[in-house]
């Protein structure tokens, strides 16, 4: 760990302020690369490489600092700043889903739950067509992300990648699509929903 100075008004013994020093860490995260996963840091361009597939993202911050150390990436930053140290955990968790991505992948379940009217699934390319979600004539749609392979069956879907946030982000779609309005949830609890991750 580096250390540095930062300097700063600090109360002396005759209860006036004086310019003093305080010594603040540097914050350091460390992130272990599994076995047959290679990574490469180019400025703020982390590639991802596994047998999966390959990943690649961009952590443009000021101040933080990322480089491979053996089988480790090193996120760091000499700034004490909330922000700032947030921001290296924030990029330790989205290295550590990257690296998990490439060597195992992703999978989302999501149950399909219908009280009134059976819910019909159908895949059309990039896109989930949901017919008869309340007895509705017209079908509802929801936008598969490239990336992620969608498998339906009778009252599940799952949803499998290598990238984390792609598949979020078509869970939450589909949910989306299935939203009520103008209706009791209480009464009318028929959706698509998110029910395990791995």
């Amino acid at each position: 760990m580096n250390r540095h100075a930062a300097r700063e008004w600090v109360e002396n013994c005759w209860g006036t302020y004086t310019r003093g020093v305080r010594e603040t860490m540097a914050t350091e995260r460390k992130v272990r690369i599994p076995k047959g996963v290679q990574v490469e840091i180019t400025g703020p361009v982390v590639k991802v490489k596994g047998k999966k597939g390959q990943l690649e993202r961009s952590f443009r911050f000021p101040q933080i600092t990322m480089g491979v150390d053996k089988d480790e990436v090193i996120i760091s930053t000499e700034v004490d700043r909330k922000r700032t140290v947030a921001m290296v955990g924030t990029i330790q968790s989205h290295v550590t889903n990257m690296c998990k991505g490439v060597s195992d992948g992703f999978e989302y379940h999501m149950k399909v739950v219908y009280s009134h009217f059976p819910i019909q699934l159908k895949l059309a390319g990039n896109r989930l067509e949901i017919n008869n979600f309340l007895g509705e004539k017209k079908p509802r749609y929801a936008s598969i992300s490239e990336g992620v392979t969608a498998k339906v069956s009778n009252d599940e879907i799952v949803l499998t990648g290598i990238d984390r946030e792609l598949l979020g982000i078509t869970s939450a779609n589909i949910e989306h699509a299935t939203k009520i309005r103008d209706r009791d949830p209480r009464i009318f609890q028929d959706g698509i929903y998110k029910v395990q991750r791995s």
